[in-house]
Order: C-alpha cells, then sequence, then structure tokens
C-alpha cells in the first residue's frame, strides 16, 4: 500500500524535484544566449565584465544579471579551458548562488560549476572567497580557474601556507580567493591581534563557497582552530598543589576509570579548601567560587595525575622529561604533551623540570567563522543525511543536482562474515578475482593501520602491483587517485584520502601528460607525444569498461553513511559502469555498537561455516540504524560544542569589534577620559558607600587606591575633615586633579604622540586581559559540568558566570589603562617606534577522526623561533647525531621514505 506522503511524491516529485524544475526556465534563456555570445571576439566578451559592473552600479541586481553573466562564463570557459558547463552545471551554479549546498556526484565537475556564481557574485568587487580542504587543492584549483577568471578581466589569488602577510594580503584583495579553511580562519584570527588596520590582511567576509563542504563544516567542525603561546611560568603552582593529592585518603576522592575521570568528593573538597587556605591561594567562600575556577581546574588536574595516569604505562620518564605511550601502539610519542596544564601535573607529580604551559591566544570554531560570511554556499557528493545540521545550524538548504547522465554503478549487499580473519582472507580472494580480468579496484579502509594490515596481507598472496595512499600527502596522493581508473590497477586508500581528485577510467590523460612531458616546450615533438598519452589513455578506457569499470572494494563501515557515500561515489562517475561492496566482520567498531555477541551465538546456532558470509538487505537495514545512532550523537556533541562556544563568540565579537575601532580611531583621548571617570566613579563607590554616615567612609583606603591607581597624592583626608564635604564633593576633586594631571602630560607629549601612546596602551592591555580571560573560560568550561550534578544546567551556569568574567575584566581594563597611562613617560623615539609586534605563536586544528593536530608545533610555527632544526643538505643520512631536531611529520633524513615518526622517530 502506497502512502499518501509516497503517492503525493509520484504525482507532483519530491522537494528537491520541484526546486531544480524552477531553476529550468533559467537554464533555458541562459541556452537561448548562447549562439548571440558565441558570435562575439574575445574583446568583445571581455568587455561584458565592465558592462556588468556598471549596471550594478546603476542599481542592477545579482539576480538581474544571473542569465547573461552565466552565458559570458560558459562561452568564456569554452575558450579559455576547452570545457563547456552541462545543463545542469548551470543548475548547480544558481544553487551556489542562492546560498545552498549543491550535492553532486563525483566526477560531475564542481570545480567548473564553481567558476558561474564565483565570477557573477565577484562582479560586486567585495571579494569572492573558494574554500577547499587543502593546499594542493587550493593551488590546482586557483591556477587552473584563473585561466577563466583573467580571460574575463578578474584577478585571482591563493592562501597556502608558508606566505608573508604581504603575500596574503594581495591574494585577499583580489576579485577570486582561493585558501584552505584552517588559512582563511587562523588569518581572522591573526587579524584581530594586529596592532595597525593596514596589518591587517582580510578584507570583508562576503561570499564564500566551500567546497566538500561536508567534510569541513560537520567533520572538522568537531575541534576549534587554536592560536596558542607560551605562558607565564608557573612552575611554583603545580609544584603546591601537587604536594596537597598525596595528603588525601581514599574517601576524599571518586575515580571512574573507564569514563577516566577523578572527582573530590565533600570531604575531599572540604580538605582541599583548608589546604589552600593555609597556602593563601583561597578566596571567596566556597572553592567553586567563581573566582577559584583556574585553582579547580589544577586541582582537578593533579589528582588525575595521580590517581589516573600510572607511570610506564601512559607515561615513562626519560632525560628529565615525561614522553606519552600511545594506548593503542605501546609506542613513545616524544614531542607530543598533553593540553590544558594536565602534562604539568604529571611533571609536578615526577618532580621533572615543569615546562612553560601553552596559552590560547584567540580561538574560534568553524561553525562561527563561516557564519560569518553575508552568504554561504557550498558543494559535495554527499550532504543530504547531514541536511538537518546544514539546516540547523548554517541555514544552508541542501540541493540534490540531477547527474548529467544516468548512474549505472551496481550497489551490491554487504558481505558479513563472524572474524576480521574471514573478512580479511575474503577480500584478498575478491582483489584477486577482479584483478586477474583487469578490472580497476579501490579498496577503502578506515585508518591507515588498517590499509597497511591488508597491504601485508596481499604481500603475503604474492600481488605486490598496488598502490597504498593515506589522506596526507595530498599532491601523491592526487597523482595516485588520478591514475587509479586503469586496468588492473589496485590502490588502497583510507576513506578521505584523495577527495577534490575524481578517478577516471584508464587514467587521467592531462596529469599523465604533466607527468611524462613535464616542462617540454611546445612543438610538434610535444604535439605528438601528448596525442600518443590521449589515445593510450582511451584505449586503456575502453578496456577498464570491457572489464566492469571501477570496483569500490569497502573493508568496514564507517560510523557515518556519508564517509561511505563517499567512497561509493568514486565509482560510476559520468555514466561509467561500476560496482560497489562492503565487506564486515561481527568484529568490527560499527557492528559491536548493535550487539555482534547475539548475533554471533544466532549465526553458530544456524550453523554458518567459517569463511562463509551473510548477506541479507535485512543487515543494510540495521547497519543503516546504527550509524543513524551514531551520527545523532554526534550531530548532539557539535551542537553542545556549540552553544558553548556561542557564548564566547558573542564577546568575542565585542572584543574584535572594538579593537577594530581603536585601531581606527585617530583620537582617543574621550575614550581614555570615560575610562578615567569611570574608574573614579568605582573607587569612590567603594570606600564611600551610599547614604554612608562620614566615620563610615574608608579614606584611607581611598588615598591609597588614588595613589596606586591614577598616581596621585592627593589630601582626601584634609577633604573629609571639611565640615559640611559630601560624596560628590570629594569625587569631582579628585575628577579635577585627575584631568589637569592627565592634561598636563598630553601637553607634553603632543597630540600624535599621545593618540600613539594612548592606543599602544588599550590595544596590548584590551589583548593582554583577553587572553586571560580565554583561559579562564577554558578553565570554568572543564568544571562548570559538575554543576549538574546540583541540577543546574551546565550551559546557564557556563553563561551566567562567562557574563561576570567579561564584566569584571572591562573593569579591569579600565583600571589597567587608567594607572598606565596616569604614569606613562615620554620617551623621544615614541612616536617613530614600530607598531608592537603580536607575540610568538602556534596554530592548532586537531583532525576529528585521527586525533592529531594537523598543525603541531613541529609541523606549523606562525612567528619565526629556534626550533633547533638543520638544513636537509647538512643532514648526513647514516649518523642521526647530525639532523638536529626533526618534525613528527618530516619524511625521515635516514631516506626510507617514511615519516619521521614511523621510522627513527617511533624509537627516539
Amino acid at each position: 500500500m502506497v502512502s499518501l506522503g509516497g503517492l503525493a511524491r509520484k504525482v507532483f516529485g519530491s522537494s528537491n524535484d520541484r526546486r531544480v524544475k524552477g531553476l529550468r526556465p533559467r537554464v533555458d534563456a541562459i541556452n537561448a544566449l548562447e549562439e548571440e555570445i558565441k558570435g562575439l571576439s574575445d574583446e568583445a566578451l571581455r568587455a561584458r565584465t565592465v558592462d556588468f559592473r556598471k549596471q550594478l552600479a546603476d542599481g542592477a541586481s545579482l539576480d538581474d544579471l544571473l542569465v547573461p553573466a552565466f552565458a559570458t562564463v560558459r562561452e568564456a570557459s569554452r575558450r579559455a579551458l576547452g570545457m563547456r558547463p552541462f545543463d545542469v552545471q548551470l543548475v548547480g551554479g544558481m544553487v551556489l548562488h542562492e546560498g545552498s549546498i549543491a550535492e553532486m556526484k563525483t566526477g560531475e565537475g564542481k570545480t567548473l560549476v564553481a567558476t558561474l556564481p564565483v565570477y557573477l557574485n565577484a562582479l560586486t568587487g567585495k571579494g569572492v572567497h573558494v574554500v577547499t580542504v587543502n593546499d594542493y587543492l587550493a593551488q590546482r584549483d586557483s591556477a587552473w580557474m584563473a585561466r577563466l577568471y583573467g580571460f574575463l578581466g578578474l584577478t585571482t589569488g591563493v592562501i597556502v601556507h608558508g606566505m608573508s602577510d604581504e603575500e596574503r594580503r594581495a591574494a585577499y584583495a583580489c576579485d577570486v580567493t582561493y585558501g584552505t579553511n584552517n588559512e582563511l580562519g587562523f588569518d581572522y584570527l591573526r587579524d584581530n591581534m594586529k596592532y595597525e588596520r593596514d596589518q591587517m590582511v582580510q578584507r570583508d567576509h562576503f561570499y564564500a563557497i566551500v567546497d566538500e563542504v561536508d567534510s569541513i563544516l560537520i567533520d572538522e567542525a568537531r575541534t576549534p582552530l587554536i592560536i596558542s603561546g607560551p605562558l607565564d611560568d608557573r612552575s611554583e603552582l603545580y609544584t603546591t598543589i601537587d604536594a596537597f593529592i598525596p595528603k588525601l585518603d581514599e574517601a576524599d576522592y571518586e575515580v571512574d576509570e573507564k569514563q577516566r575521570t577523578a572527582t573530590f568528593t565533600e570531604e575531599g573538597t572540604e580538605k582541599v579548601e583548608n589546604m589552600l587556605r593555609e597556602a593563601n591561594l583561597f578566596k571567596g567562600d566556597s572553592l567553586y567560587d567563581i573566582e577559584n575556577v583556574a585553582i579547580v581546574h589544577h586541582l582537578n588536574n593533579a589528582l588525575k595525575a595521580h590517581r589516573l595516569f600510572q607511570r610506564d604505562k601512559d607515561y615513562i620518564v626519560r632525560d628529565d622529561e615525561i614522553v606519552i605511550i600511545d594506548e593503542f601502539t605501546g609506542r613513545m610519542m616524544p614531542g607530543r604533551r598533553f593540553s590544558e596544564g594536565l602534562h604539568q601535573s604529571l611533571e609536578a607529580k615526577e618532580h621533572v623540570s615543569i615546562q612553560p604551559e601553552n596559552q590560547t591566544l584567540a580561538s574560534i570554531t568553524f561553525q562561527n567563522y563561516f557564519r560569518m560570511y553575508d552568504k554561504l554556499a557550498g558543494m559535495t557528493g554527499t550532504a543530504s543525511t547531514e541536511a538537518e545540521e546544514f539546516g540547523n545550524i548554517y541555514n544552508l538548504n541542501v540541493v540534490e543536482v540531477p547527474t548529467n547522465l544516468p548512474i549505472q554503478r551496481l550497489d551490491e549487499d554487504d558481505e558479513v562474515y563472524r572474524t576480521v580473519d574471514e573478512k580479511f582472507r575474503a577480500i584478498v580472494r575478491e582483489i584477486k578475482e577482479a584483478n586477474a580480468k583487469g578490472q580497476p579496484i579501490l579498496v577503502g579502509t578506515t585508518s591507515i593501520e588498517k590499509s597497511e594490515f591488508l597491504a601485508e596481507h596481499l604481500r603475503k598472496e604474492g600481488i605486490k602491483n598496488f598502490e597504498v595512499l593515506n589522506a596526507r600527502h595530498h599532491e601523491r596522493e592526487a597523482s595516485i587517485v588520478a591514475q587509479a581508473g586503469k586496468p588492473g590497477a589496485i590502490t588502497i586508500a583510507t576513506n578521505m584520502a584523495g577527495r577534490g581528485t575524481d578517478i577516471q577510467l584508464g587514467g587521467n590523460p592531462e596529469m599523465r601528460i604533466a607527468d611524462e612531458l613535464g616542462d617540454m616546450e611546445p612543438s610538434a615533438e610535444r604535439e605528438a607525444k601528448e596525442k600518443a598519452i590521449r589515445e593510450d589513455v582511451q584505449r586503456l578506457k575502453e578496456q577498464a569498461i570491457a572489464a566492469g569499470g571501477l570496483y569500490v572494494l569497502a573493508t568496514e563501515r564507517h560510523e557515518s553513511r556519508r564517509i561511505d557515500n563517499q567512497l561509493r561515489g568514486r565509482s560510476g562517475r559520468q555514466g561509467d559502469p561500476g560496482r560497489s561492496k562492503f565487506f564486515l566482520s561481527l568484529q568490527d567498531d560499527l557492528m559491536r555498537i548493535f550487539g555482534s555477541d547475539r548475533m554471533d551465538g544466532m549465526l553458530k546456532k544456524l550453523g554458518l561455516k567459517e569463511d562463509e558470509a551473510i548477506v541479507h538487505p535485512w543487515i543494510n537495514k540495521a547497519l543503516e540504524k546504527a550509524q543513524k545512532k551514531v551520527e545523532a550523537r554526534n550531530f548532539d556533541i557539535r551542537k553542545n560544542l556549540l552553544k558553548f562556544d556561542d557564548v564566547m563568540n558573542d564577546q568575542r565579537k565585542v572584543v574584535f569589534d572594538q579593537r577594530i575601532e581603536l585601531m581606527d580611531g585617530d583620537n582617543l583621548s574621550e575614550t581614555v577620559a570615560e575610562m578615567r571617570r569611570d574608574m573614579i566613579d568605582d573607587l569612590v563607590d567603594r570606600h564611600i558607600p551610599e547614604r554612608a554616615y562620614a566615620e563610615q567612609w574608608k579614606i584611607a583606603e581611598l588615598k591609597e587606591g588614588v595613589q596606586t591607581t591614577l598616581n596621585l597624592d592627593l589630601p582626601i583626608e584634609e577633604w573629609a575633615g571639611e565640615e559640611g564635604i559630601a560624596e560628590d564633593d570629594i569625587r569631582e576633586r579628585i575628577t579635577e586633579a585627575t584631568e589637569t594631571a592627565a592634561k598636563d602630560r598630553a601637553e607634553r607629549f603632543g597630540p600624535e604622540i599621545m593618540n600613539y601612546v594612548e592606543k599602544s596602551v588599550l590595544l596590548q592591555t584590551l589583548d593582554h586581559l583577553w587572553r586571560e580571560h580565554l583561559v579562564n573560560l577554558d578553565h570554568l568550561r572543564s568544571v562548570v559540568g559538575f554543576r549538574g550534578y546540583a541540577q543546574r544546567d551546565p550551559l546557564n551556569e557556563y553563561k551566567s558566570e562567562a557574563f561576570e568574567m567579561f564584566q569584571a575584566m572591562l573593569g579591569n581594563l579600565r583600571q589597567a589603562v587608567t594607572a598606565q597611562l596616569m604614569r606613562v613617560e615620554l620617551v623621544r623615539e615614541a612616536a617613530d617606534a614600530p607598531p608592537p609586534q603580536a607575540p610568538q605563536m602556534e596554530a592548532h586544528h586537531v583532525d576529528g577522526f585521527t586525533g592529531e593536530d594537523d598543525f603541531g608545533a613541529d609541523t606549523m610555527t606562525l612567528a619565526r623561533v629556534e626550533t633547533g632544526t638543520v638544513a636537509a643538505e647538512d643532514r648526513d643520512p647514516n649518523d642521526p647525531a647530525t639532523w638536529g631536531k626533526v618534525g613528527r611529520n618530516e619524511a625521515c633524513p635516514c631516506g626510507s621514505g617514511k615519516k619521521y615518526k614511523h621510522c627513527h622517530g617511533a624509537f627516539a
């Protein structure tokens, strides 16, 4: 029986079908202009850009120009790139222009689709950003599409790691800028640590198209971008707190080894409070008062260090250092440190040298960075499974764009085996069979370790002609993936590897030409060789098609259906034949989620023999349900992360907007004067309470406060002794004396120098206090979860206390700026002094899947520091003593071709 919803879809089509259908009239209008535009000369075609910009200046909207602009790009693409966008690509371009996500299958030409809305929106002159997942794709796409944009008179820039600020500023000033999500986010954070407006590199956030949008806005959104720098040495505090823990009894704390948590009981809290009072580290009435947030964080770390972390199991002590031991491999991980002060607590516990803690200087989540754009769009092959999240968090709709040719790929039911060994034996048999008939095979794994495990199985079976790649070396990865469609090719890849490069049957002719002919000058000989390569690729393509097309063989289900769909989508591009199949075992991570023990017992009863598989559509449905549960849990985690980050984000916006106002201000004397007046009001209110008698006034403390904060020695006792004097009279006299002193100082300095000094003091003090505030927010967030035990909502507690801390920060800002400016003395060089420099910085973004930092301190340092590294040419491969400091992700200097951490670094 057909449901009413199903019947309506049959009659009227789905909402997606209706939306795509609604764009068809514009596609017809673009097609109608094709012959007319084909007749234009190159100069006349380029001149249309100038004409479009004039129409915009005269009041036309971008929507008014969509049809002629898309028609212009289509013809320019044909001339500059030799590619004419299909009608479905025009539809994809319109979806992107509307600020939605275009879901387009692999091989449908998303890179070309983006040029249509990019050109249209770049006509505004506000700058359009195209966001990619790695530097290689940013460079490749920008160089490729710059031919088209340049043909139409637009400028193109690219942002990659290692560029100077001047190069970045020039790239952002272009009409179109390509860059990675990490680089764009870090540039935004760094810009808001600059001290002059012209040092900033980014312009406004007008329009961004995010390629592989699901990877960037969902997978990588689990962890924020963080810029950190070394904190002042606080080793004495760690040592003091560490001494408390051995004095506690077992009744003073509770340890949950499964959840890896350790918490103080009521008795323990009381004991610790008394110890803190004796050490003069306790403030307020309770350990969990807002003033003690940082201390509670240190106490919790010390308790964890003593009760959850065991020497020679979780870490070892070597050469006056704590070296972490990987819980999965048992290997040492030199150079890796636990975060948020835990490593320092372990150093205090083992009485080794305590290294300075890293402090968060600035951070932002991808959710909040990309929501700053006036208009955001995205494209990917797999977004519909996450449509709810895109809608809730980014207000982005997902539109499935039809393929240019019907999909011919055959998606087979999963094969489920009892054990991992049986599964891998079946996979090897399947690879052998497909390889024997010349079918290209892409084997998908969920981790690098599993890729290597399978590779070892194949070698034992005598199969050696295969490639293993993972999502780390992007350039080599792209060239391997590009040739994975050759007959008989076997490519083992992690599921995420090679995104952005489609697999063409027979191989990619352009990449082969680039690899084989390199920089060979244009000539008749080169033309002949190019032709021969293209003919060879065509011959190989026919062989691959005859063998059944690309076979995607997956070794495990991922916890997200989307990742599985990405892998499947590698096969069957542009109407090619292909097939896909997943091989599973009851010992796989996902299978354990829904009780594989019971299924194992049932299969034994049914008499399932070794190396036999169970294949049934019901299993696929059960797996899909399990994946949906995991996806929902991950969505909740990201949503929760965002709720907490939104609190910080509101404060971040206030601080960053204030910084820009200060940088832009030509005269900040009124701002400073207002701070002075507020400061005086605070001082007087604190020491002369409202409606208090004169004998209740704290005159000595007020005099001391005026001396400390305002640098003035005023006869406040005499004033207070005058008959009939009121609180407001004292306030007025202090204000008058302060304004006179400030005016004298300003006259001595001169307006230009005074403005420079005020701006510098304001910005540097604001930055210093904001960094301290970020540390306090981190500490608050790590302990606020315990409020749930008292039936109080941790998020509401975090919001209210974060607001109080922010207000306190603003009060400290007024006090610190006033105190500094009332003491500052003239330095002759001040007017010519260079602007203050940002502190030493490191970038961090932890990969949501591997837990590895994409930009560990050894792979990406944002300020020049002495690293102890040695130039490659000065290293002797046979003598490790000459290598100096080697980055964990660098190629090992011994010449093995492996990363240092997988070679000599594994044993160091």
